[in-house]
């Protein structure tokens, strides 16, 4: 079966890849815009470079053509904190992504705790295992296109004592969190040693 991308719509094409490109973790953004927190999950994300070290996040707009509050609040201010999801935190996260008010934050209406972890940025997902302090790097301008992929740079990380399994060889056990496949969500299950290659 072969699929023409330019004989279908958007919506059917967006069916295809978040059932395709699986899983994708989970960008849980908190961004502030005068005092009032957004937390906001997104799953078009990913690594992009270790030099700059960045990640890229794809948000969209709101039905009627105006910014999510997301990337209003990051074009303003340059700035996010983006969480990873541990199983724990599925529901709340998955309930953040319901559309607020701008001055109603979804940490109060979903009763999220948070927590500052890094000095000059909003604060974190208090049960989240890893977290990112991020500045804008770039946005990027998809002709056509209702979302706008954000390149964000990595300014600290933060682990959790139990994700970090050897500190002086920076090895982590990152595997317990949860992904997005289609319009569901998934934990990863076995995991599968990497076959030596032949010198």
């Amino acid at each position: 079966m072969t699929i023409d991308y330019q004989k279908i719509s958007a919506s059917d094409r967006y069916k295809l890849m978040a059932q395709s490109v699986v899983p994708r973790p989970i960008a849980w953004i908190v961004t502030e815009d005068e005092g009032v927190l957004n937390v906001a999950p997104f799953s078009y994300f990913t690594p992009l470079s270790s030099e700059p070290p960045s990640l890229v996040v794809s948000v969209g707009h709101r039905p009627d053509g105006t910014p999510k509050d997301t990337l209003a609040n990051i074009r303003k201010h340059g700035r996010c904190t983006l969480c990873l999801v541990s199983p724990e935190l599925l529901e709340p996260m998955h309930f953040s992504s319901k559309a607020l008010a701008h001055d109603e934050s979804e940490a109060e209406h979903f009763g999220i705790e948070m927590e500052k972890r890094f000095e000059g940025f909003p604060p974190a997902v208090k049960e989240a295992p890893v977290a990112f302090a991020c500045t804008l790097l770039q946005e990027v301008d998809l002709p056509g296109s209702k979302t706008r992929p954000l390149i964000l740079q990595i300014e600290a990380q933060y682990l959790a004592e139990g994700c970090v399994k050897d500190p002086e060889r920076l090895y982590l056990d990152c595997s317990g969190l949860v992904a997005r496949i289609g319009p569901n969500y998934a934990l990863m299950g076995e995991k599968v040693a990497a076959p030596e290659i032949a010198e």
